[in-house]
């Protein structure tokens, strides 16, 4: 049956995004940027015919799953957040902030899945070839499987592909690559969903997996289409205070894994290292106990990382008291100052509020509640907390302490890490195993934790 043409009213495309519309309005309906929706002439509606089929669908039972089968890259905190590794033919989006450590992380990945028997090619468009060679020597990232291409023509880098046959392929990154078929610069909307759409082509035609580096906006989202997250398998953040050694990458969105794992990684002069067990970067050494320190648990996705919040209370001479945080949550912190001034009769109310965690993490779930309620209170009375203690739990504007999730991996990697005590909401006693040597300590509200875990102790 022959194809049918029709014409209809002219529609409209924003200029960040790329989302299309047949009526113009003010904001973009997608990323929601004001005045970014321009005319883009008419549309035509087509009917495709049907074509001959070349692959004729088989059933499922007969796929062969071993095409998709993860292989390693070598680093194990990459390979968690992947769900194992690297499936052939997957596209990859790495994300971040400008000199955050992605391009030293994927360096370091090519590398190491070179020296696992892999053919890399390793595709700069920001830097040139002796400027990446430098890096890979400071890092130790040589290799001899590894490929190197300084390219920002999209059928180059094509030809590369063609070329090699790789196993492995890092475009570095995704909005410095441009096509001379598509109008614009290199990162505009149309070239890199052009180049996106074409990589990812490539990359299941061949099975060969693809890992994109991406730049981020002011505002932390991914720079380009939206459709760019959509169109890739795996979406990749990574997240970090450029003024800590620590990294986390998470998952976004992932096909072939779980989007709840972190990887942790130390960024230092000599490259990037990741860190099965960084929970000792989130304390502070000391030998004598302090007042206006207490340590928590939380959950980054399913793992538990130990984390020390301090505070600091002192009298202020403004009519406005400070209240400063680092790592938490201001608003969170300022509604705990409320509850605990109110429920635990605290006098905190004249006295300026310094509220921080230690490492440079960030601490954002209610479960950490509860240790920054006893830091603060830790503050006002100036006594420590007990040694070797840990809490978590939600505090409610009642003062009440509300139950959070996965508290038997939290009391199970606080044990393993040598704690005793464990400052806990009300419900956990028998609703499980518990850690051996362990002392649990339930409690209700506020008020009556601020006694038992502060206060000394009656002599009668």
């Amino acid at each position: 049956m022959a194809s049918r043409t029709a014409t209809r009213s002219s529609g409209y495309r924003c200029s960040e995004c790329g989302w299309t519309t047949l009526k113009w309005v003010g904001r973009c309906g997608e990323c929601q940027a004001w005045g970014s929706v321009s005319e883009i002439g008419a549309v035509a509606s087509r009917t495709t015919a049907a074509t001959r089929v070349a692959r004729p669908a088989i059933r499922i039972g007969q796929v062969d799953v071993q095409r998709a089968a993860a292989r390693s890259t070598g680093v194990g905190e990459f390979d968690r957040v992947l769900g194992g590794g690297l499936v052939p033919g997957a596209v990859v989006l790495v994300a971040g902030e400008p000199g955050i450590g992605k391009s030293t992380l994927l360096l370091d990945v090519a590398a190491r899945a070179a020296r696992g028997g892999q053919d890399v090619l390793y595709v700069t468009g920001e830097e040139s070839a002796a400027q990446v060679r430098m890096r890979a020597e400071r890092i130790e990232a040589m290799a001899t499987s590894l490929f190197l291409a300084a390219e920002t023509d999209l059928a180059t880098v094509l030809g590369q592909i063609e070329t090699l046959l790789p196993d492995l392929v890092i475009v570095d990154s995704v909005q410095t690559i441009a096509s001379a078929e598509i109008e614009g610069s290199a990162g505009n909307v149309a070239q890199v969903r052009e180049v996106a759409a074409t990589l990812i082509q490539a990359a299941k035609g061949r099975g060969t997996a693809i890992l994109l580096v991406g730049h981020v906006t002011k505002d932390g989202s991914i720079a380009g289409p939206r459709v760019l997250e959509h169109l890739v398998d795996v979406v990749i953040a990574f997240e970090g205070d450029r003024h800590s050694r620590l990294r986390l990458v998470r998952a976004v969105k992932n096909r072939y894994g779980p989007t709840d794992e972190v990887g942790c990684f130390d960024l230092s002069d000599v490259g990037i290292v990741g860190l099965a067990d960084p929970s000792g970067l989130f304390l502070s050494n000391r030998d004598v106990a302090v007042p206006g320190t207490c340590i928590t648990v939380t959950l980054e996705g399913r793992r538990p990382l130990v984390a020390e919040v301090q505070s600091l209370v002192v009298d202020s001479s403004l009519p406005s008291p400070r209240r400063t945080t680092n790592g938490l949550d201001s608003s969170r912190v300022a509604m705990i100052t409320a509850v605990l001034e109110r429920r635990a009769k605290q006098p905190i109310g004249r006295s300026d509020t310094y509220v921080a965690t230690v490492g440079g993490v960030r601490v954002t779930e209610p479960a950490a509640d509860l240790a920054v309620a006893f830091a603060i209170a830790s503050s006002v009375i100036d006594r420590p907390m007990p040694p070797q203690s840990v809490a978590f739990g939600e505090v409610g504007l009642a003062g009440e302490i509300r139950p959070v999730t996965g508290i038997p991996r939290r009391l199970a990697e606080a044990a393993r890490l040598g704690f005793r005590t464990a400052f806990v909401p009300v419900g956990v006693i028998g609703s499980g195993p518990m850690p051996e040597g362990m002392r649990i300590v339930e409690l209700t509200d506020v008020g009556r934790a601020v006694s038992a875990a502060l206060m000394p102790p009656s002599p009668f």
